[in-house]
């Protein structure tokens, strides 16, 4: 690697880990798990649209909650968006293998978690110069042949060989901190370039991804790459292209592939993680989100739609993470059965969420008040 090269990918890896590092710590752990819920269904979105896949925020949030659409075209699109963030919330709350992020193992349980929860229509492939149909099965390498584009993929019979040899490449336990942070963008080329299943590449790179941010310490979830990605398709397809190079003479690496063009790939795809950090540190700032909020708050309660004194409730939430419903009428200053009033309502709106009928409550961020809370986290279309 040309030292020039890796001193920018060093330096973009060191302002990754520190600018994660301070957004983690800038906010609350149980307003973290709010937003987190909220992120990984954004997630989704954003890894749908990479997929081509436009399935609204709304639509995802209904199949969380089993409301799925009459329309069997719809509905598929929401099993779909239902089936990844369930997998993820297994990488964000640890329910995931031990295994690193690379193996095979790993890549197979990724692969078959989330393809066992899809449609059976969305479990065949059509081969664009035979026709044929495919069938996907959920875990299982391919055995046969594919064409992505000008792209093709290692034959299928050597595909054990190539897998074996991306998971001692990227394998964390023989990497600098640095290192291992410019490996989950290299790996995620290199696994695409492999293409060991028939589908479901993009959406188990992505995954994989994360799980890898995950276990470096670096990502967690609030923040997702995947948002930008999707935001910057056109560089993103390009620079992953590109990277399929071979090659370019005796200074461009060691292996078949060029290693500039990888470069370049991985320096995009830290600084589209670093983009995304920054991004979201500016929307979750104290100050400016607890302005917000109140603008918000003020606008549904002169609309006669919220009870005044709801702000102070949310306020508390946001800043203690937890709030004990007990001390509802204390903050609010009214009597105990208007302050369960002011409480159940904004339970029922999700502006405050809770475990069960008397467990604490914390901070909810139901889709209505995304756009006003979170701006710009979702298109303005949508």
């Amino acid at each position: 690697m040309p030292c020039t090269e890796a001193t920018e990918l060093d330096d973009l890896a060191i302002d990754l880990v520190a600018k994660a590092n301070r957004l983690a710590g800038q906010i609350q752990p149980s307003v973290r798990k709010s937003i987190g819920d909220l992120v990984r269904s954004m997630n989704c979105y954003y890894s749908n649209l990479i997929e081509g896949h436009n399935t609204h925020p709304r639509d995802i949030d209904a199949a969380l909650e089993d409301d799925y659409s009459e329309d069997a075209s719809k509905r598929s699109l929401q099993l779909e968006a239902r089936a990844h963030i369930e997998v993820q919330r297994l990488i964000d709350n640890g329910n995931d293998p031990a295994d690193p992020p690379t193996t095979t193992k790993y890549i197979q349980w990724l692969h078959r978690e989330f393809c066992e929860k899809l449609p059976e229509d969305m479990l065949w492939v059509e081969n664009p110069n035979t026709g044929k149909k495919i069938e996907i099965i959920p875990g299982k390498l391919r055995n046969g042949e594919v064409e992505i584009g000008h792209h093709v993929p290692p034959p299928a019979i050597n595909l054990s060989g190539f897998l074996m040899r991306f998971e001692e490449a990227y394998d964390f336990d023989r990497l600098s901190k640095s290192q291992a942070i410019i490996a989950i963008a290299a790996s995620h080329h290199r696994f695409l370039w492999i293409h060991p299943f028939f589908d479901g590449n993009g959406r188990v790179a992505r995954l994989m991804a994360h799980a890898m941010l995950i276990r470096s310490e670096v990502g967690c979830s609030i923040w997702s790459v995947s948002r930008g990605l999707a935001r910057n398709s056109t560089d993103y397809k390009a620079t992953l292209m590109e990277a399929d190079a071979p090659r370019q003479g005796d200074y461009d690496g060691r292996g078949a592939l060029s290693a500039s063009c990888l470069e370049k790939f991985c320096a995009f795809f830290l600084r589209t993680a670093i983009d995304q950090v920054e991004f979201m540190e500016s929307l979750l700032q104290p100050g400016e989100l607890l302005r917000r909020m109140k603008l918000y708050v003020d606008d549904e309660v002169s609309a006669n739609r919220l009870p005044a004194r709801s702000m102070s409730l949310l306020r508390e939430a946001f800043i203690v993470g937890e709030l004990e419903r007990g001390r509802a009428a204390e903050i609010t200053g009214y009597q105990e059965r208007r302050a369960r009033e002011i409480l159940s309502i904004l339970l029922i709106k999700g502006l405050l969420v809770s475990q069960g009928p008397r467990a604490p409550v914390r901070l909810g961020f139901p889709l209505d008040v995304v756009e006003r809370w979170l701006p710009q986290l979702y298109p303005v279309s949508v």
